[in-house]
């Protein structure tokens, strides 16, 4: 399998989920995520895919500062509508690391561990792009991503329109490819630029 190093070199996001640990899948339900993984699960590694994943990093570090965030006790909310813009994509990667879903999650086991209604859309969360919240502490942090300040290299929409039209060369779509790639790259190495809490 063959993608950019740079994924190998972001830090993953360290978790303890007390279904993992009950079930015996993890042991004391330890585990962690990568951004590999995050790619794999999304299909593709984009500046959405990114903020999602930086988003979810920032918050749990400043929700459960001195210890693993604990998967199932995480709440989540969009001020977008699911079907608008990209709040489906962030709303999967974001469930994918936290376990959080609207209503398809895990309902439970005796009475334990549900993970469904912990991701809610269209909430009145002021101008953040999402809201956690731990259920145990009740603390909450808003979390804003803004990758503006990281712009596209020129050469790239010219390249996509040739890849659209189906006329770009096996050269050009690596090409565009690498561009991408090194946008991303970029988003993470400033992400301290780009992400901010209150």
């Amino acid at each position: 399998m063959t993608y950019p190093k740079f994924f190998d070199e972001i830090e993953t996001i360290q978790l303890q989920d007390p279904l993992a640990d009950v079930l015996g899948a993890f042991q004391n339900g330890e585990y962690e995520i990568s951004y590999l993984e995050v790619v794999k699960g999304a299909g593709h590694s984009c500046p959405t895919v990114t903020g999602a994943y930086l988003m979810t990093q920032y918050a749990l570090k400043a929700l459960y500062p001195n210890t693993r965030a604990v998967r199932g006790d995480i709440e989540v909310f969009f001020k977008e509508e699911l079907e608008e813009g990209v709040a489906g994509v962030i709303g999967n990667v974001i469930s994918y690391i936290t376990g959080a879903t609207d209503k398809s999650g895990f309902k439970g086991l005796g009475g334990k561990f549900a993970r469904h209604s912990l991701m809610h859309f269209g909430s009145e969360i002021d101008g953040a792009s999402a809201r956690f919240c731990s259920k145990s502490s009740g603390k909450c942090v808003d979390v804003f991503y803004d990758p503006s300040s990281i712009p596209a290299d020129p050469v790239m929409q010219p390249l996509m329109q040739r890849i659209m039209q189906g006329t770009a060369s096996k050269m050009e779509k690596e090409r565009f490819g690498a561009l991408w790639q090194e946008r991303v790259a970029k988003i993470f190495a400033n992400s301290d630029k780009i992400i901010s809490i209150k």
